[in-house]
């Protein structure tokens, strides 16, 4: 699974940032002190290499046109040099010398594809792309909720077996297609800026596989708990678990439209402050435009000062405070993970196009 998930991230990142076919005179920054050599370490990520280099890092296969050097441009491995070179009057480009050499361990046979560095590491990553959803209130109702344990007790932990009542859609007898995720549906979020109801929480807790013995035939349904984040109780609702790995076809870009009135509304965790690889949920969904892959800055509000010459209280303009990618996307609403913090973000911080 890991190198799956390596292969995965790898090619999403070299398609990173191809923004959306920017203008041929859209400038291209590089920022100012970024090294005009660097040598590829064990242990970077594709995302640190470019926000080295670039004020807007998701456009990094710019930097890579022209390049001849390599068969294949969009894999960097540890050792390789990268030399930066900004002729005067044209577009920077970056060019790679494969140097050095990559050790591996007895025993391991290891394609050069598992060798280029990832996107993000992924002990970073891998965890939010299976956690919260967001339903809408008939979703809610209509998903099968647990009735009772073996046990007798509204508490379960993993080996006990459940009851659940309520249809549960037919769907291939494989092991993956009998697991679902066990969720407790949670608060309702709420558009900040028209109060509209845009979706409920739903935190995943734990998961359970359905018996074999188990028949349809009846609203009720026997599964067996795997495991837990918390202890189930009744009424937990169960969905069927879905592999949300981001997958190599997107193409993480700006948003090719203006979105207006964005906000953070919401964080998993229930923290108090955000930063980078903290997922948040947006007031924004697929009906607005958005798609996975898509970029947003985030900006926070401008303070109000006050001008001792005209005697007036004056709103600063909003700064700009971090970077975060769309991952997920529902009808009202979406999920995103930050990917760069440059102070602490919270709730109701604003997200624009870049």
């Amino acid at each position: 699974m890991l190198c799956r998930v390596s292969r995965l991230w790898w090619a999403l990142f070299m398609s990173l940032v191809i923004a959306s076919t920017a203008n041929a005179e859209d400038l291209l920054e590089v920022n100012p002190g970024a090294p005009t050599e660097y040598r590829v370490q064990s242990g970077d990520t594709l995302w640190d290499i470019a926000d080295m280099y670039l004020s807007e890092p998701w456009r990094w296969q710019e930097l890579w046109a022209g390049n001849p050097h390599i068969d294949n441009p969009d894999l960097i491995y540890p050792g390789d040099v990268l030399s930066l070179r900004v002729p005067k009057g044209g577009r920077p480009q970056l060019r790679i010398s494969r140097g050095g050499e990559v050790k591996l361990k007895p025993g391991m046979r290891v394609t050069p594809l598992d060798l280029a560095i990832p996107l993000i590491g992924l002990d970073e990553i891998g965890a939010f792309l299976r956690r919260n959803r967001v339903l809408d209130k008939e979703q809610a109702e209509n998903a099968p909720y647990i009735l009772a344990s073996n046990k007798q007790n509204l508490l379960s932990a993993p080996g006990d077996v459940v009851v659940a009542r309520g249809a549960i859609h037919a769907r291939t007898q494989s092991k993956q297609d009998t697991m679902y995720g066990v969720y407790r549906v949670g608060q309702q979020f709420k558009d900040p800026v028209t109060g509209e109801a845009l979706g409920l929480e739903a935190r995943l807790i734990g998961s359970a596989q359905k018996l074999e013995s188990s028949s349809n035939s009846s609203d009720l349904t026997e599964f067996e708990v795997k495991t837990v984040k918390e202890e189930i109780r009744q009424g937990d609702r169960l969905l069927p678990l879905r592999e949300r790995i981001l997958d190599a076809a997107y193409q993480p870009r700006a948003p090719e439209f203006e979105v207006s009135d964005g906000y953070m509304i919401a964080v998993e965790g229930g923290v108090n402050q955000i930063g980078s690889l903290n997922t948040v949920i947006l007031n924004k969904g697929a009906r607005d435009g958005l798609e996975v892959g898509h970029m947003l800055h985030i900006y926070q509000t401008g303070a109000r000062v006050r001008d001792e010459l005209e005697g007036d209280m004056v709103r600063l303009p909003d700064v700009r405070a971090g970077l975060l990618m769309v991952f997920e996307v529902f009808d009202k609403s979406s999920l995103a993970v930050v990917l760069k913090a440059s102070r602490p973000l919270s709730v109701m911080d604003k997200v624009k196009t870049p």
